[in-house]
Formats: C-alpha cells, structure tokens, sequence
C-alpha cells in the first residue's frame, strides 16, 4: 500500500518503552498490566510469514495454508485431543470489537471451520446477547420434551440413513444435534456473569460488564477453560492501523491489556496455566517507516510480514525469555527466525501432539497443520 510512496521516514514509537520483571523484558507502555507478568512471557520477536494481506495472512496463521479449506488450528486440537466435557463444544471462538474509532478487518468462519475434518470438530462462535450460541434455544411452544422427541425420531431416521450410506457426515450430523441439545442446559450457565464478583470485574477493566467487549470474552475464556474445553480463540478486530496510528494503537490496547493480565493472572492463581497455553498476537507485523505523511505525533504503518512480535505463556514455555533478533530498522531477522508453521509445530508440542503424526487423510494424501514444513523451537520450551 506504500509502493507509490516517495518517501519511506523512519517513525520511531510516540510511546516509551522500559525493562520489567527480572528477566529485564522491554515493552511499551501501553501495557502496564502485561508488564506485570514478563517473567511469565516468552517473547517471540522474530515471527514471520509470507503472506502480505490480512485474510491469507489470518487463514495461514489459523490453517497453516493462504487458501481456504483447511482445518483451522482448533480443529486439529480438537480433533487430537478430543473434549473433556460432553455439555460443551471442545473447541469455542468469539469476537470482539474496538472501543474506539479504529479500522475493524472483517472475519471469515474458516478461522473456526473444521475444512475437511468430521463437522464436528468445527469451532462454534459464541456472541453477546440473549442467545450467545445462535438458534440454541428452543422457540415458543416447544418444551425440552418435545425437542427430545423430535431428536430421536430425527436420529432414527438418520440411522437408516447411515445404514445405508456408511457416509461420516450422518453420524457427525447426529452428534451436533446431542450436543445441541446439551449446549441448551450449559451455555446459558456459562454465559451468565452475573454470578462473578466485583473483585472480578475490577480484575477485568471497565469494559468487562458490557457484553461481546473483549474484557468480557475474557471472563467467559477463563470459565471455559475451567469447563475443560479445549481451545478457546479470542479474536479482537481493529488493528489495521494505516493511518492514525498512535490514538488507534493507544485504543487497542486500552481494550485489551487489562483483561489480558487479569486472564493471564487468574490461570495462575487457579493452577489452569500450568497445562493452558496462551498465544498473543496477529497475522503480521508493521513497518518501522510511515504510511502517508509523518508528523510529530501522528503516522500509519503498512503491513510487514519479514518479522514481527508474538508472545507465549503457560504450559511450558520459557517464561521471561526473548526469541529472535533483527536488524536496527527492524525490518529483517537477523537471528532465529520463527516462521508461522515453526510457532504451530511447537504450539502443538506443548499440547502433547506431534505436528508431524497428528494427520488426516483427504483426496489421497495424508495433511497436517503444518503440511509439509515446521520445526519444534525448542529454544521457547521451559
């Protein structure tokens, strides 16, 4: 978006950066709470991709490939490690959205889709409001009776079906109708906040009384993960800041690094971050140069795939430890780069899967989240 720019001026950060915790981590002050657990963070600054635009670039991070049709992340999670509680999906998405005025890039499903794994590793998104799972809720006049009925007679006839057919869709197609019809007496529990304390709210930042904030989608992230669903993805839009950037940025993380702290806070204190692995951060990185005219206190960034910065807490990982190094202008690595199937290659290993063995056979060939590349970064391992 840059390439007809005449000029590229370095725009250094409007905003500080210091040392914290014992490990001596540099980061901005935009995320005072964050700061706080630096001895639990393994700071990747060297990840990369190849892709170079918003939707190939979220679809390769999720899926492991630019083009859409493969399983996303928590399928493949969900696929290996299976689900410890039959009321609940093992793999959950849900979905902010900025506070403030702040470019929000729209989201495809196939982030959450089970591409051609069984549907039902599929995630299912959760939302704000009445009915946080879309068409859960039984209408007016049909008693949980009578939807039992109808369910049993619907599976009847669908056993015939797969009599006849073998075909693995009916019997995934059975097994999302059961799991519905449990999700009807779970999730209203779940998504009812109202039982959780001051203390908590407080913990979680202003926002996190108001339903869909992140903040908030914090809250329910750590009661599903107390639940023991397997994968929960958080996804808060409005990072594409290609003008504007220091208010923008300055917003986005007002939205998001309070309730980051306090999840990353509460999974300690409740003995949940020893075997919960947390990844921070998005499809590519910025540019150190200025989009459009750079001013004393406003600029954009472009977007910058050769290197940027994730972080990683909890099961494992090297907490305190920074990965990775690149160049004075930051715009290429310089030493141990971490390309995006190297990130998923040991994101799997600290869940207990080998990316190279956990595989499913589609169209004659055996596929895996990280097709035929990655490598277990064992420099990020605890």
């Amino acid at each position: 978006m840059t390439a007809g720019q005449k000029r590229f001026p370095i725009a250094p950060s409007v905003f500080k950066f210091q040392q914290h915790g014992q490990s001596g981590m540099w980061l901005s002050e935009l995320l005072p709470h964050t700061a706080k657990f630096a001895d639990d963070l393994c700071l990747i600054r060297t990840l990369h991709t190849e892709a170079i635009n918003h939707d190939p670039a979220m679809t390769l991070l999720q899926t492991g490939h630019q083009i859409g049709g493969r399983p996303a992340f928590g399928a493949w999670a969900s696929y290996g490690l299976g689900s410890e509680n039959s009321d609940l999906p093992a793999f959950v998405a849900m979905i902010s959205r900025p506070s403030g005025p702040t470019n929000a890039q729209p989201l495809h499903e196939r982030m959450w889709g089970s591409g051609f794994l069984p549907s039902k590793y599929q995630g299912v998104r959760m939302s704000s409001g009445k009915d946080p799972v879309l068409f859960l809720s039984n209408p007016p006049g049909i008693t949980p009776t009578r939807r039992r009925v109808m369910l049993d007679d619907v599976a009847a006839l669908n056993r015939i079906k797969l009599a006849e057919y073998q075909d693995p869709e009916i019997q995934a197609r059975m097994d999302q109708y059961e799991m519905a019809f449990r999700m009807q007496s779970a999730v209203p529990e779940l998504g009812d906040l109202s039982k959780e304390s001051e203390d908590i709210y407080d913990r979680y930042g202003p926002e996190s009384k108001k339903a869909g904030t992140y903040a908030a989608n914090c809250i329910l992230a750590r009661r599903l993960a107390e639940r023991g669903v397997r994968f929960i993805q958080l996804y808060h839009r409005g990072w594409d800041q290609h003008n504007n950037l220091p208010s923008g940025i300055k917003s986005q993380c007002y939205d998001t690094d309070q309730p980051t702290a306090a999840l990353l806070g509460e999974l300690k204190e409740r003995g949940l971050l020893d075997d919960t692995l947390v990844i921070w951060g998005g499809e590519f990185g910025r540019t150190v140069y200025s989009q459009g005219v750079l001013t004393r206190d406003n600029h954009g960034r472009d977007h910058h795939p050769r290197c940027y910065s994730v972080w990683m807490a909890g099961a494992g990982v090297k907490g305190g430890h920074v990965h990775g190094e690149t160049d004075d202008f930051s715009y290429n690595i310089v030493k141990d780069g971490v390309h995006i199937h190297d990130m998923n290659a040991t994101a799997l290993h600290l869940l207990g899967l080998d990316h190279k063995r956990l595989t499913y056979r589609f169209q004659g060939r055996d596929y895996r989240l990280t097709d035929i590349h990655g490598e277990i970064v064992h420099a990020l391992l605890g």
